[in-house]
């Protein structure tokens, strides 16, 4: 093993030991960023005005997987929106 692949390894470890005890503050974030993210998208069909949403319009094929569990996360049962099924 040369000299970098165990400075690399070392800094891999480094960087493991730091984030072990954020993990879950670190997935809660993501989750936060997704959900915000997702409500941006989304906003046009719940009724709020979106200045983006012809250019969001293309990405709601790549988003319908994660719709069902972003509004279960927000509370609601059902999907709010008319004609759109996901549950």
């Amino acid at each position: 093993m040369s000299l970098f692949e165990k400075m690399k390894a070392l800094v891999a470890f480094y960087e493991e030991v730091l984030s072990m005890p954020h993990r879950s503050e670190i997935a809660r974030e993501l989750r936060d960023q997704d959900d915000m993210f997702l409500f941006m998208l989304y906003s046009e069909m719940l009724g709020i005005p979106n200045p983006a949403y012809y250019y969001t319009l293309e990405l709601y094929p790549y988003m319908m997987e994660q719709f069902h569990d972003w509004h279960l996360r927000m509370g609601m049962d059902k999907s709010p929106m008319t004609g759109f099924r996901c549950c």
